[in-house]
């Protein structure tokens, strides 16, 4: 089982690519976030946890903290 973590602002393609890693047997949705600063604080939580998921998709234009800001600091 691969878990998946997903980061997309807008809500459409959000729950489009939620629905398609759900539909897969070899996939799980293990959190979702709405920008990179969300993105930071949910993975940390998991962290501590010690449930870091295997795949962090995530998108690069997004309000608040950008993709590509939100994985230099992850």
């Amino acid at each position: 089982m691969i878990d998946v973590f997903l980061v997309e602002d807008q809500e459409i393609i959000r729950r489009g690519l939620k629905t398609l890693i759900t539909t897969k047997p070899d996939l799980q949705l293990v959190g979702e976030a709405v920008h990179g600063k969300d993105a930071i604080a949910q993975l940390t939580n998991l962290q501590e946890i010690n449930c870091l998921p295997h795949v962090v998709l995530m998108d690069i234009r997004m309000p608040e903290m950008n993709g590509v800001e939100a994985t230099q600091h992850l």
